[in-house]
C-alpha cells in the first residue's frame, strides 16, 4: 500500500457567458463564500456594485480568485 499525496484542490469554474455569470448570481456567491471565508461581505458587495459589470467581475476575481476561476 502506498500513501499518495492528494493533488491540488480543483477550483470551481463559473462560465460568465452562462446563467452563473449573471451579476446577481455572482453577488450571491460573494455573500455565501465571503461569509464562509470570514470576509467583509458588505464592503465587497458595495465595491462590486460601485461600477459596471467589468468592475463587478474584477472585484469578484480579486476576492474569490483562490476559490473560483471565471471563464469567458
Amino acid at each position: 500500500m502506498a500513501i499518495i499525496k492528494k493533488s491540488k484542490i480543483k477550483k470551481r469554474e463559473i462560465d460568465l457567458n452562462g446563467p452563473q455569470g449573471n451579476a446577481f448570481v455572482l453577488l450571491g456567491y460573494a455573500s455565501e463564500w465571503g461569509k464562509q471565508l470570514g470576509k467583509d461581505v458588505t464592503a465587497i458587495k458595495k465595491e462590486m456594485k460601485s461600477g459596471d459589470y467589468e468592475n463587478l467581475i474584477k472585484v469578484f476575481d480579486r476576492e474569490f480568485g483562490s476559490v473560483c476561476d471565471l471563464i469567458r
